[in-house]
């Protein structure tokens, strides 16, 4: 019966040894900072620069899960975001060059603005004379396909998709917070400011 009891035991401690919980943060601050130096890439022209390095949170641990954890350890993964992927510069090289041939101008006229929403929008399309108004939904639509295939193919290259939307809300943060002076943005009720 002891023999039975403590093979048991010793049982249950080797199954809950084994067991490892992974966590899988949105990395939150990296992401932030990628979007940062993507859109300064954009906007400025200047050559793509690796973002520089960000320390990862430490997960605060109650007391309650430290007993847990010596039971069953966790194990955070480590998430380094992935954005100079080759697909990811052809991208960007696209939107840096689309943004100096024509977008900077008509977001400097007013005739388009930056969505809250990640993407560009025609916000006065009366601004642009009659025989340019082809050009400028063109540049529009060209800029919002690659803005959707950047937010994709980020969350793509880093193994989770469903971050998709959390990295589009990242980028669209970034796009109006480095927004210049007259260009204009839709705030989070959509109406149109200028900045």
């Amino acid at each position: 019966m002891r023999k039975l009891i403590a093979a048991s035991i010793f049982t249950l401690a080797g199954v809950l040894a084994a067991c490892v919980t992974i966590n899988v943060y949105f990395p939150a601050a990296e992401v932030n900072a990628a979007a940062q130096q993507f859109v300064e890439d954009v906007i400025s022209g200047a050559p793509s620069k690796a973002a520089p390095p960000i320390e990862k949170p430490v997960p605060a641990k109650n007391p309650g899960s430290m007993l847990f954890d010596l039971l069953i350890p966790s194990a955070y993964a480590q998430t380094d975001i992935a954005v100079q992927t080759p697909q990811i510069r052809a991208i960007q090289s696209r939107m840096k060059e689309r943004f100096d041939s024509s977008l900077s101008g008509y977001l400097a006229s007013g005739a388009i603005g930056l969505g809250n929403d990640g993407y560009v929008a025609v916000r006065d399309a009366a601004s642009v004379p009659l025989p340019q108004r082809a050009a400028l939904n063109q540049a529009v639509a060209d800029e919002n396909r690659d803005r959707k295939a950047v937010y994709s193919e980020i969350a793509s290259a880093n193994g989770n998709a469903a971050w998709e939307d959390k990295i589009r809300a990242s980028f669209a943060k970034q796009w109006q917070q480095q927004a210049k002076s007259g260009w204009y943005y839709q705030d989070d009720s959509g109406a149109w400011k200028q900045k």
